[in-house]
């Protein structure tokens, strides 16, 4: 580690979190109704799973990203508040849970996600499918978001995702190539770039991308990664800042200013990409439905 990142490191747990993370605490009828579809439904999101900072905010505008598959993933990424272990079987009914409360919450974009299920054979694509269709069935006006995992790179388990065709298809980088194998174990930066390289070319109209800053990452390391996701066609990323969810997971090496999220906003325009989310509070489905262009 370089003297100035250990500077920075020090510097950030001496003064803890900066001014612009500060966040509101969830409150309003809008949270509590979806904290009781959640509970009455017995759904996972990732905005609980996750600690996701913008729980209050998009909970409290009747939104939430659903997280299928159960709340259990076979990887351990270092930078994960989801639990990790032997995940239980593949519940059936979940998509037509999920396709109940997108409809009960007259949602108009739909954000689901999932765990890692590299026991699964299929890498739990049917499921994903089924939940597409069951949403579909339901809502047939409403927009959807998947961010998919890698499904070990598999072809005919991302074919089942690209036959459902939703709206946006994403998958995360989540860091640099360097930190790849520090920050997400069993993934691979390449194999990640080719996923959303063949959704691409299988014809899927929008894909998605995010990144994650603060973790030993240089400004080059960043716009490196931008660029090869812009030759892997990606139209959308999102940058934001990595919290710390406990003491086990990776430190926070810097927090990174507002301004510096803006130019890598500016930069990622230029390159060419469609829309570029980017600020310290910004995870992967915050202002989803904006990326609906």
């Amino acid at each position: 580690m370089s003297v100035e990142v250990l500077e920075k490191e020090v510097s950030s747990k001496r003064n803890g979190k900066p001014r612009w993370l500060r966040v509101k605490l969830p409150t309003g009828e809008g949270f509590k109704g979806v904290r009781k579809l959640v509970d009455n439904y017995n759904l996972h999101t990732i905005c609980e799973s996750g600690n996701c900072p913008n729980m209050g905010e998009c909970w409290g505008a009747g939104t939430a990203t659903f997280m299928i598959l159960g709340n259990t993933c076979t990887r351990s990424c270092g930078f994960c508040a989801v639990k990790t272990g032997r995940p239980e079987d593949v519940d059936w009914d979940e998509p037509e849970r999920v396709a109940r409360s997108v409809k009960l919450m007259n949602v108009k974009h739909c954000v689901i996600t999932s765990v890692d299920r590299d026991d699964l054979r299929d890498g739990g694509s049917i499921l994903w499918a089924e939940t597409v269709k069951a949403v579909r069935r339901m809502s047939s006006q409403t927009t959807m978001e998947t961010l998919i995992p890698d499904f070990k790179g598999e072809t005919r388990n991302i074919d089942r995702i690209v036959e459902v065709a939703p709206e946006i298809v994403s998958h995360n980088m989540e860091t640099v190539r360097r930190l790849t194998r520090k920050v997400r174990i069993q993934a691979q930066y390449d194999r990640s770039l080719g996923v959303l390289k063949y959704l691409k070319e299988q014809g899927l109209p929008r894909t998605k991308s995010g990144i994650m800053l603060g973790l030993g990452e240089t400004e080059e390391e960043v716009i490196q990664t931008m660029r090869d996701l812009r030759e892997a066609e990606v139209d959308i990323v999102t940058l934001g800042q990595y919290l710390q969810p406990t003491k086990k997971h990776l430190p926070v090496t810097e927090y990174v200013a507002p301004e510096q999220f803006d130019k890598y906003k500016e930069i990622g325009l230029d390159m060419g990409f469609r829309y570029v989310e980017s600020g310290p509070l910004v995870r992967s489905s915050y202002h989803a439905e904006k990326h609906m262009f």
